[in-house]
């Protein structure tokens, strides 16, 4: 017996967790089904859905195996601690900017080392300027001057700052120890399954083990469900919309898709751009010439998963073109 459904939010996935043992379920994006004319009901939804799928007229979305799912879950949940964790990060520097401290000014990463020492010092009390000095990095003192970093570490810190500091930083604390757990269980349960896939994916340039398990988690191994590499750089929403009238362009703007994948692979492919004498390094500066940078970088983006789309069809290294 089939089964379909339309794919709302995430409302579809318990009723889908139950009848996929016994039916074939098919879930089907609302936006290929044709509209009711008149009073829209649920009844009316329903009634259409059984007749073009008694019909054949629709297809089912793509719904990657069991193993994905629970790959995609975690992989989610470290975008989702990622984004806290900035968050709590931001609000600690807040609080040190209240009290005129402003290294944040100074240091790459407000969730560094240095920063975080010194954040765990001013929480337990510690507000003597020379000292908190020693426990920012000597590089960081190079670059700036002891005496620059000495004025930015001066201020005015209340007992009260001192305990919102210790709050926030047990609560950044919190989101890395979960982060790094996710990434562990993200880690081994795709070299338990998919190991080949994720040595294969490392090979290329930009790609790394956790972001070739992330790539992995979204499109899956088995390439049957994209017909072509453009159906897979659709699906992910790296396609530029046809947007004309009267010969017009409207718009080249890129198309909705796998958000959690886009983003991944625009970080792949800023260090495939940064990776000399590799193709796409070639390519990123021979397109910056006559675009910008953001659209050079989703056009190497594409061509990556293109070349991701072929590793895991032929299940083969990848081959660099010749410079």
């Amino acid at each position: 017996l089939e089964v379909a459904m339309e794919s709302t939010s995430i409302y579809w996935i318990p009723i889908w967790r139950i009848l996929d043992t016994d039916f074939d379920v098919k879930l089907v994006n609302p936006y290929f089904i044709r509209q009711l004319p008149g009073r829209k009901t649920d009844v009316k939804d329903a009634q259409w859905i059984a007749t073009v799928l008694q019909k054949g007229l629709i297809r089912g979305s793509f719904i990657p195996e069991q193993h994905i799912q629970e790959l995609r879950q975690y992989n989610r949940r470290i975008t989702y601690l990622n984004r806290n964790l900035q968050r709590a990060d931001q609000s600690i520097d807040l609080i040190l900017q209240r009290c005129n401290i402003r290294l944040s000014n100074y240091v790459s990463d407000i969730g560094g080392k240095s920063m975080r020492k010194v954040i765990e010092a001013i929480s337990m009390g510690q507000t003597d300027p020379f000292e908190l000095t020693k426990l920012v990095h000597t590089r960081t003192k190079n670059k700036h001057g002891v005496q620059t970093i000495k004025e930015s570490l001066t201020g005015i810190v209340s007992p009260t700052d001192r305990d919102l500091l210790g709050m926030t930083l047990e609560e950044a604390e919190f989101y890395q120890k979960q982060l790094t757990a996710c990434k562990d269980k993200l880690l081994d349960l795709c070299g338990n399954y998919y190991q080949e896939e994720l040595e294969l994916l490392q090979g290329v340039p930009g790609i790394k083990e956790h972001s070739a398990a992330s790539i992995i988690a979204e499109v899956g191994v088995n390439m049957e469900a994209f017909q072509t590499a453009s159906h897979l750089v659709g699906w992910a929403g790296l396609r530029p919309r046809n947007d004309q009238s009267a010969g017009k362009i409207k718009g080249r703007k890129t198309l909705h898709g796998n958000k959690y994948l886009r983003m991944m692979l625009v970080q792949c492919a800023w260090g495939a751009s940064r990776t000399k004498q590799s193709s796409f390094f070639i390519r990123y500066n021979t397109l910056k010439k006559r675009m910008n940078h953001n659209k050079a970088l989703m056009a190497n983006a594409r061509k990556l998963l293109v070349v991701i789309w072929n590793i895991l069809a032929t299940k083969q290294h990848y081959r660099p073109l010749a410079a």
